[in-house]
């Protein structure tokens, strides 16, 4: 079997599964021809569509019956979904036959059974949820996106190392700019976490460039390469981005196709506009990190098809192939030394 690089992936996670995944794989495959697949799920479903997808030479079927679904407890999947095909995926990962894992399946169980079978990075309290955006200026990273709540400032300034890292590895910035968002740029604004946190990566003896505070609007204006925030309002932003995304295409649709000008407009604009199409395509940025994991993990989109899915694929193998863990585990060594000397501004 061809590849030196191993992908574990839950077959059986997503709502367009498993026809979604194999295709997925198919679509991938001759851009990453290092790469072979372990595949979990039915393999009576599996079985049919790898051979139909002419991919039997680089996947590997284990069967499990079991899968979590949309709705399933992150509790629940935990103690009861030990043979369901995430799980599975994840163990291979922890047990070393693959490198990475990736899944469209329930994000509050793969957050849960991966952090309890990879464990965390030294230096790293919680996983978060990280991913990348369009930007006028590029692209930008933003985290955490939903896996914490609550954080405290240890935890943001975790997720600024950890940002920082995917940025320099997954989008190439030398030296990406970190900022914290926050409900207004000057240094007395937001609550106590965010200001303590700030503090921290001012003084603190840590290789990375952080600019400040941020606002939503800073964004989309590409005001940072980094953007770091907890679960809960980072969740709320990403949802925001996606639905606005949604409105502005509705409405652009809506008003090419209300009068017979707009109509020999649209067909004037149409190559311009296939263009911004795929410059807004989620699909393209489909693949979020789990980072802080001893292990990766990427979650697909549930919705996702076949483009969106090979995307997220090439996420987890640029993250092995560019040793992503290893240099955040070399950046939190370097935080904790730094962490270690007195702050006289956080006494």
């Amino acid at each position: 079997m061809p590849g030196n690089v191993t992908l574990s992936i839950d077959a059986m996670g997503g709502d367009n599964a498993p026809e979604m995944v194999i295709d997925g794989i198919a679509a991938v495959r001759k851009q990453l021809t290092d790469t072979r697949f372990l595949l979990f799920g039915d393999i009576a479903q599996l079985d049919y569509l790898v051979s139909k997808a002419g991919i039997s030479d680089i996947v590997t079927l284990s069967h499990t019956a079991d899968y979590v679904s949309n709705d399933e407890k992150p509790g629940v999947a935990l103690r009861n979904g030990r043979n369901s095909s995430m799980r599975l995926a994840i163990d291979a990962v922890g047990d070393g036959k693959a490198a990475g894992i990736v899944s469209a399946g329930n994000t509050g169980a793969l957050m849960a059974m991966a952090k309890f079978v990879l464990k965390t990075l030294p230096g790293i309290d919680r996983p978060a949820i990280a991913s990348y955006f369009p930007t006028i200026r590029g692209e930008v990273v933003m985290l955490d996106l939903g896996a914490n709540l609550a954080c405290d400032a240890d935890n943001l300034v975790q997720f600024a190392v950890m940002g920082e890292v995917f940025a320099r590895n997954m989008l190439n910035i030398k030296k990406p700019t970190i900022g914290i968002l926050n409900v207004g740029a000057e240094e007395a604004k937001g609550n106590q976490f965010v200001r303590e946190a700030a503090i921290v990566l001012q003084t603190a003896n840590l290789p990375i460039q952080f600019h400040g505070f941020v606002e939503g609007h800073d964004i989309g204006k590409g005001t940072v390469d980094v953007i770091v925030t907890d679960g809960f309002t980072g969740n709320i932003t990403l949802k925001t981005i996606e639905g606005t995304a949604k409105l502005f295409g509705s409405l652009l649709k809506e008003t090419f196709s209300a009068t017979v000008r707009g109509k020999l407009g649209y067909l004037v604009a149409k190559p311009a506009l296939e263009v911004f199409k795929m410059r807004m395509d989620p699909r393209v940025y489909n693949g979020a990190m789990f980072v802080g994991l001893n292990g990766i993990c990427v979650k697909s989109h549930g919705g996702t098809d076949s483009l969106g899915f090979a995307n997220a694929i090439q996420v987890a193998h640029d993250l092995i192939t560019n040793s992503f863990n290893d240099s955040i585990r070399s950046d939190c060594a370097q935080l904790v030394k730094a962490l270690e000397e007195p702050n006289e501004l956080l006494t």
